[in-house]
């Protein structure tokens, strides 16, 4: 398992320290790098070759109405994405980073052109009728994750951004923050893609009967608490980036946080494996409710507010393109003395 390396972190500081600008004047995004470094074990992080994975799986709460779509866009967005035609594609093009869209359930007898193939099943269960998933499921899902963490790292990618897409999986992500952290659905449901207020109110009643049916759940450990909220509400989605932030952790890769959903999946996998949090890079705040309670938990402080609410990476691929910026600075930014002025004194 990977650990970051507090050494090379209080190196970078120091040669933050010694660029020509205020002491911490880049703020977070100077943090941001000096984590990178850390994870790295170099003080001279890299992100030049970076990846956007994007899990795309179904979720059979849609059945329930908690949507404003069917779970036919999932597949139509996922066309798109294997065409490279989606907003993700576009956008991580114009910031050189690779859009790896991946099949891990979505609801369709056919493989969608384009998009890696590891779908564990066609969607998951309503989970107000019966378990969304086995445990088994659950397993297999977050291995894939971390097998394809693997696999980029062989490849020599430097960082991962996460991404996902699933009509259905707010709702998802939500039931299992709350039961998770016992977080009122009243206070952290959010609208989705767009529901009106009638469908919000459903969206809560639908997470509240949730934590009435799952709400007690037999688990030793915090780890076998979030296989067993996976398993009772999903999704496969949000399994597979569990595994992505998990395997972070394992083979010393930085990984994005993109949204609620991806915000979710990260909160799970510092449950999964403890300190995983050190690995992950916050994008943006969001527009939903939850993603702030998310970051909080894990301490963690978004780069961008944005109120931002696209999915899909989005917000990540846009603090990548900062995060490209802030680093240039590190590199190359000039000293003080190639300026002829005094050094700025760190106090604290």
């Amino acid at each position: 398992m990977g650990k970051m390396n507090e050494k090379i972190l209080r190196e970078i500081k120091k040669r933050w320290d010694r660029i020509a600008k205020p002491i911490d004047g880049l703020g977070d995004f100077e943090e941001v790098i000096c984590k990178i470094g850390a994870v790295q074990g170099s003080i001279e992080p890299h992100i030049g070759n970076k990846a956007l994975v994007i899990m795309c799986a179904d979720n059979g709460i849609v059945k329930e109405g908690v949507s404003q779509c069917g779970p036919e866009v999932t597949r139509q967005v996922a066309r798109a994405l294997g065409k490279g035609k989606s907003t993700a594609n576009i956008m991580a093009l114009e910031a050189g980073i690779k859009c790896i869209p991946v099949d891990i359930g979505i609801d369709h007898e056919e493989a969608v052109p384009g998009l890696i193939n590891h779908r564990i099943r066609r969607g998951s269960n309503d989970f107000l009728e019966n378990r969304a998933l086995t445990r088994e499921e659950v397993q297999r899902a977050v291995e894939t994750g971390i097998d394809l963490v693997r696999e980029l790292s062989l490849k020599g990618y430097d960082l991962i951004a996460t991404g996902e897409m699933g009509i259905g999986n707010t709702t998802t992500a939500t039931a299992l923050l709350c039961l998770m952290t016992g977080a009122d659905p009243g206070e952290i449901t959010g609208r989705g893609a767009g529901l009106d207020d009638a469908g919000l109110d459903k969206k809560i009643r639908v997470i509240k009967r949730a934590i009435e049916i799952y709400g007690r759940t037999d688990a030793e450990d915090r780890a076998e608490l979030a296989f067993n909220c996976m398993s009772a509400v999903g999704g496969l989605d949000i399994a597979g980036l569990c595994g992505i932030f998990t395997g972070g952790q394992k083979y010393n890769i930085p990984v994005v946080i993109d949204g609620f959903i991806t915000g979710v999946a990260a909160y799970l996998a510092d449950a999964v494996s403890p300190g995983c949090r050190d690995y992950m890079i916050p994008s943006h705040s969001g527009r939903e409710r939850g993603l702030m309670r998310v970051l909080n938990e894990l301490g963690l402080k978004p780069l961008i507010n944005g109120n931002m609410a696209l999915g899909e990476g989005t917000g990540a691929i846009m603090a990548c393109k900062l995060l490209d910026s802030a680093l240039n600075l590190y590199r190359n930014g000039a000293g003080f003395k190639d300026n002829g002025i005094k050094e700025y004194e760190r106090f604290t």
